[in-house]
């Protein structure tokens, strides 16, 4: 059955990565996002990649009642809308005190509020069909908050809190929906060369680096299995389990090491730095998938494997917890 998929923020980075990877299944794609040259050269791409059809819209996800009349003209047009991908961000590289309450609310707006006005577009399809996927793209952030990413790592925070009451709601309500969040690692993307900063190096997103299209399998993943939650990388297991077990060992060492391993060594000029926040930086030309960091990611993670492969990994090893006990048996008697 041919899938409606629904991308928001598909113009580049991870997004353009997700449509991607529908496209090559033979999807038909609604691709949301402020930037008119990365949408037109998204939905070329998604063409050429066997997408059986695609639908753009110029939408700020900041803008409810913009996303709700995509979803509808969606519907409208496709008769419903199996999986819905909640991606758009933005962001500031600053200490707080140097954030703005402005720039606050603009990262709250598009990164939280997008994802819950995604969300509940998407529902008021999926509730009267009874079934669906909404997966929330995320990160090891919603978990570790680090310095000079304040915002956008309260937004992430929100989203996995809005996540656990709407999953424990659909559960009680519309079991046939199934949500889903993608926890990302360090990708590659273009955000950290359009970011709002006020850092005097050129950003990075910190070492190491993943290809955005190792997020976007899992993501597709994701929305397969209905999984609840999907950890993508060893350094986001790492961000996890050290937040849980040494919490004030890891303020320290971010506040050590936080600094550096967010900039490069390349200095930028603050006049003729162009950022995304309050408008599209692909607006006039094409940003694609990647960004500038493409010789140092890497194209598999061995902990996403490990992630989407648990049933068979349990069954080898109860297969091989079972050989084991036979064996010592035959030895005693």
């Amino acid at each position: 059955m041919t899938q409606t998929v629904v991308v928001t923020g598909a113009s580049a980075g991870v997004g353009r990565a997700i449509a991607h990877e529908y496209a090559a299944r033979g999807a038909r794609l609604a691709l949301l996002a402020r930037g008119e040259a990365g949408l037109a050269a998204a939905e070329r791409d998604c063409r050429r990649r066997g997408a059986a059809d695609v639908r753009t819209y110029r939408v700020d996800v900041a803008d409810a009642g913009a996303v709700q009349q995509a979803a509808d003209d969606v519907v409208h047009h496709w008769g419903g809308i199996d999986v819905w991908i909640n991606n758009a961000m933005v962001s500031v590289f600053a200490p707080a005190w140097e954030i703005s309450a402005v720039e606050f609310r603009r990262v709250t707006e598009v990164n939280y509020l997008g994802t819950v006005h995604g969300s509940l577009a998407a529902l008021r399809h999926m509730r009267a069909h009874g079934r669906g996927a909404i997966v929330q793209v995320g990160s090891a952030l919603a978990y570790r908050g680090i310095p000079l990413q304040s915002a956008y790592c309260a937004t992430k925070h929100a989203i996995q809190g809005f996540n656990d009451s709407l999953r424990a709601e659909l559960l009680h309500d519309c079991p046939g929906v199934k949500l889903s969040m993608v926890q990302l690692p360090a990708l590659n993307t273009p955000q950290f060369s359009w970011v709002r900063t006020r850092l005097p190096r050129h950003p990075q997103p910190v070492p190491p680096i993943f290809a955005p299209e190792v997020a976007a399998q899992a993501v597709a993943w994701a929305a397969d299995h209905g999984t609840r939650e999907l950890n993508v990388g060893g350094p986001t297991w790492r961000a996890r389990l050290g937040d849980i077990l040494i919490p004030g060992l890891l303020d320290r060492k971010l506040a050590r090491d936080g600094y550096d391993s967010q900039q490069t060594g390349d200095e930028i000029d603050p006049a003729t730095w162009r950022d995304n926040l309050d408008h599209p930086m692909d607006a006039e030309r094409d940003r694609g998938a990647e960004g500038v960091f493409t010789d140092r990611a890497r194209s598999r993670s061995a902990a996403l494997w490990v992630g989407t492969h648990k049933p068979a990994l349990s069954g080898v090893a109860l297969a091989g917890l079972g050989l084991a006990v036979t064996a010592l048996v035959r030895r005693q008697r």
